[in-house]
């Protein structure tokens, strides 16, 4: 018998939808790229704004997330307390197709969407 470890560090921090996934290999595979890597930075009327980018070389600093046979999610550490729980999902708004994030922790966001805030940690 064997006892596993639970390391908090490892869980996987968002969930990104079937749809999403399948767009997301078709752009990773069209520029051979290690994977994607979602991030945020300041900006915005609101705080912050989701980035999610293509990882064209391996990235030392971030966590590794298998998302499937061929898509990884790469998270920075310090990004993971904005992002935990986030749902990415791929939408249709009219004839355009986009991703749209569901984050529980943002307490804010601005009109049009672009950026969002949290509560001080």
């Amino acid at each position: 018998m064997s006892v596993e470890k639970f390391n908090p560090d490892t869980r996987q921090p968002v969930t990104v939808t079937e749809s999403a996934i399948s767009h997301l290999q078709k752009q990773v595979a069209s520029k051979n790229a290690v994977g994607v890597i979602f991030n945020v930075k300041e900006s915005g009327c609101s705080g912050y704004k989701y980035l999610l980018e293509l990882l064209l070389e391996k990235n030392d600093d971030a966590i590794k997330f298998e998302l499937s046979d061929t898509l990884n999610l790469f998270v920075l550490p310090s990004t993971l307390p904005l992002i935990q729980g986030t749902v990415i999902d791929l939408t249709k708004k009219g004839v355009n197709y986009q991703l749209e994030f569901s984050n529980p922790n943002a307490t804010a966001s601005c009109g049009c969407g672009e950026s969002f805030s949290v509560a001080a940690q």
